[in-house]
């Protein structure tokens, strides 16, 4: 057990390289857009990344887990990867295809007629990151963890390195050198604009690298096969696209139900904002769900699987704990990587990072209904979520702005892991450690709390006081934990 949870750990890392290093290079440019952008600019970048989220959801259509399940026998491996992947290129292209048809209407809905190529550029985005999932998570089945990272920094150092040639470079070169020939591909008019087409640009080279990848088996399309990977991943389908709700909608919401004299795109660009001082957590969910996914498909038939999640699920709590704080603590640093002008919305970092906690617990509680192909259960629990993230947006952010979104994401969040808890322990019982969880929990609460009441004036006296009560969770935690741990660190 200890060995395969120091295997998770590691491949946790190593996902965490690409994540945590690409994130944290790509987190440079937040500093940068609040600080050349006005909030309601901002909201534009803020606004159409949440559609592409949602969209993401939809293009993919649970192909993704649905390789995971299906790709576990070897035999049928280069099948079930042609299949797959030729359904996602087709579905892909039409998308671009039916988007390009309708440009036109498509921007006047979304209020951006007078800029329709930002929708065209996010829908080849999106298009290309739904076809290229699946040779991604081919690497990751195959425990090319090192190859899946190198991948994606690729992506991310091209994307910044363009935002940093169009938003620094060209304007100083366009006052002391305005006929460089840096300047060939760059046009001020733009603006905003160059956020999308960086993106767009890196998202071509990454599918160009990937081409051997792509085409390095057998394609072998399989019409019967596709129809039963559709029927185990449609589920899925339903429960990504509610969870996006879950986690986006708010976004898109905001500039519609903020009152106009309350300045709608503001606010939608200053939560946008502050939902980025919650990416430490977002970055620790998402790597882990890398590695987590084949991990708990790989470990089905162990004789001590229940357990393994069970050990799994205690110390990703732990460790999602440990980020709480240590932004938490040190927020009156962190907030410097916005621009002061977005700092009123600091307010909502703590319910955003506690909600996205609950979100991967939920993660780690939803494993039955996948392992017990019941992937019904997963559109059931994600449409609860969604029903609930639409009825509290509706009447909270009327009234409270986005500090009724982050409410509202947190109540969604935590409601959906009770009920996956409660749903997941009737059909597939796990011996979950909550009582040590729910522990760590309050007193995670307790010191956040008392750091708050107990402010002293200067900041020196506010680090040396949190850093004292940072430790004193970490000496807690090791002191609990410390046989566990030496046995994880210890196991060959």
């Amino acid at each position: 057990m200890n060995k395969a949870i120091k295997k998770l750990a590691g491949q946790t890392a190593i996902y965490g390289l690409s994540s945590i290093i690409g994130r944290l290079l790509n987190y440079l440019l937040v500093p940068l857009y609040t600080r050349i952008f006005i909030p309601e600019v901002y909201g534009i970048v803020t606004e159409l990344y949440a559609y592409v989220s949602f969209l993401l959801i939809l293009l993919t259509y649970g192909m993704e887990t649905g390789f995971f399940r299906f790709a576990q026998d070897k035999s049928k491996f280069n099948s079930v990867y042609s299949t797959i992947l030729t359904s996602l290129a087709t579905t892909s292209l039409l998308f671009i295809i039916l988007i390009r048809l309708n440009l036109s209407s498509i921007s006047e809905i979304l209020r951006y007629s007078e800029h329709p190529e930002f929708i065209m550029w996010m829908a080849i985005i999106v298009s290309i990151d739904a076809f290229t999932s699946i040779p991604f998570a081919k690497l990751r089945l195959q425990n090319k963890a090192w190859k899946f990272a190198i991948l994606k920094l690729i992506n991310i150092a091209v994307n910044i390195g363009l935002n940093l040639y169009f938003y620094l470079l060209c304007p100083k070169l366009e006052i002391s050198n305005p006929n460089s020939l840096l300047l060939y591909f760059y046009n001020g008019n733009i603006g905003v604009g160059y956020v999308f087409i960086s993106n767009l640009v890196a998202n071509i080279i990454t599918l160009l690298i990937l081409l051997p990848e792509i085409f390095d088996v057998k394609f072998d399309f399989n019409r019967k096969l596709l129809k039963e990977i559709l029927s185990y991943s449609w589920p899925l389908l339903i429960a990504g696209f509610a969870g996006m709700i879950n986690e986006t909608l708010d976004r898109a919401m905001l500039k519609y139900l903020v009152p106009l004299e309350n300045n709608p795109m503001v606010q939608l660009g200053i939560y946008g904002a502050n939902y980025k001082l919650a990416i430490l957590m977002t970055l620790f969910i998402q790597m882990y769900r890398y590695a987590a996914d084949p991990f708990f498909f790989s470990n089905k038939n162990e004789e001590n699987a229940r357990e393994l999640y069970a050990l799994a699920t205690k110390y990703f709590i732990i460790c999602g704990l440990i980020i709480f704080l240590g932004v938490m603590l040190y927020i009156d640093i962190i907030k410097y990587f916005i621009g002061s002008k977005f700092h009123e919305g600091l307010k909502v970092v703590p319910i955003l990072l506690l909600a996205n906690l609950f979100l991967g617990i939920f993660y780690n509680f939803s494993i039955w209904y996948k392992l017990n192909d019941m992937t019904r259960y997963g559109a059931y629990l994600a449409v609860f979520g969604a029903a609930v993230t639409i009825i509290l947006n509706l009447i909270l952010i009327p009234v409270y702005g986005y500090v009724g979104s982050a409410w509202a994401t947190f109540i969604c969040y935590f409601l959906m892991t009770l009920l996956s808890y409660f749903w997941g322990q009737k059909y597939y019982h796990v011996p979950y450690k909550l009582k040590n969880s729910i522990l760590y929990l309050f007193l995670c609460l307790i010191i956040y709390f008392t750091s708050t009441y107990i402010k002293p004036e200067t900041p020196y006296l506010r680090i040396i006081l949190n850093t004292i009560l940072f430790i004193g969770f970490l000496l807690f935690v090791y002191l609990n934990e410390r046989k566990h741990l030496v046995k994880i660190i210890v196991k060959k």
